[in-house]
């Protein structure tokens, strides 16, 4: 078999073994709406100045939210899978296998991608019905899916390079979003961005993958220019973060 049917093969087990874990499944939809709710109760009854454009906060968020499920999906879970897989000995003994490592690891790669783009798909048909939130559509929709496919390919291999400095299990999930939170602060996911946000805190957004993810879904939902600047930016980061997996990913636990 070759290495490409052996990832189909491969994502077809992760995808199995997702559905098999309903409480996990249903919470992991469930999550990025739940936020969209909340924020939108809290918040979505304002208007924020984007450019020339005035935003409902609602619609605001629902492409804030749309960005955050990508995230958690491709960096939170991934980062997050893979170093529990690892410390249980599940990475060894697979290593171990015929299957090639490309074929383990892009069969969960890709499984990650398509819950990312199955969430944005249900945060957009949400948002519509219950926000009056603008789809994208013809021209405006195929450069938002690339930006969305970039994006989470970018966030896997982002995800796949943070387990190099995951100790054990334990400290997963602090680890995660003691870097992933404060980046979505300062990305406008969780707080409108608008022409009145502070210039020192745009500066440092920049820097990192996040907020120019965040712009490219904005493009789509809001109607905000889209640049492909943005998307280079995140392709960037993802391919850094693939180089850093490849040099540090390791098969073996940890811990004992």
């Amino acid at each position: 078999m070759t290495t490409l049917r052996l990832t189909g093969v491969q994502l077809r087990y992760v995808n199995k073994a997702f559905w098999r874990n309903p409480a996990s499944a249903f919470f992991t939809f469930a999550f990025p709406l739940l936020f969209l709710v909340i924020f939108t109760a809290l918040l979505g009854h304002f208007t924020v100045q984007i450019g020339s454009r005035t935003v409902n906060t609602s619609t605001y968020y629902v492409a804030s939210m749309a960005s955050f499920s990508v995230i958690t999906a491709c960096f939170n879970n991934i980062a997050a899978a893979v170093t529990f897989q690892r410390e249980d000995g599940i990475l060894k003994r697979a290593h171990g296998t015929p299957l090639p490592s490309a074929s383990f690891i892009g069969g969960r790669i890709l499984h990650a991608i398509l819950v990312a783009v199955l969430l944005v798909a249900i945060t957009a048909v949400f948002g519509r019905l219950v926000y009056s939130a603008d789809i994208p559509t013809g021209l405006s929709l195929l450069r938002f899916v690339v930006a969305l496919l970039v994006g989470a390919a970018a966030f896997c291999a982002l995800g796949l390079a943070v387990t190099a400095v995951i100790p054990n299990a334990d400290a997963a999930a602090p680890i995660i979003n003691a870097i992933i939170l404060p980046l979505e602060f300062l990305s406008g996911i969780f707080i409108p961005f608008g022409n009145n946000t502070p210039a020192w805190i745009l500066w440092v957004a920049k820097v990192f993958p996040v907020r120019h993810f965040v712009l490219s879904m904005e493009a789509g939902f809001l109607g905000t220019a889209f640049n492909w600047t943005d998307v280079l930016v995140v392709a960037v980061w993802g391919i850094a973060g693939m180089l850093v997996a490849i040099r540090f990913f390791t098969w073996e636990p940890r811990q004992g």
